[in-house]
């Protein structure tokens, strides 16, 4: 499990590689929850709050990114 300190030392990169893993991996468990029994149902809630993480962290940047450009003016 990824924790919010792990995820903020990660680059714009890394976070949208791991975004992109985490989302493909929801859909397929949702999927298989759909179809089949899971064998972890709490798979889901982990993957959606990684998410939600890794969101909140880019949305943070991106504020400070935008507080940055509107102090150098």
């Amino acid at each position: 499990m990824t924790t919010a300190k792990e995820l903020r030392e990660m680059s714009d990169e890394q976070l949208e590689l791991t975004l992109k893993d985490a989302a493909e991996h929801l859909f397929r468990l949702r999927i298989q929850s759909q179809t089949e029994r899971l064998d972890a149902p709490t798979e889901l809630r982990i993957n959606r709050r990684l998410i939600a993480r890794v969101k909140t962290i880019q949305s943070e940047r991106a504020i400070a990114a935008g507080a940055q450009e509107e102090a150098t003016k």
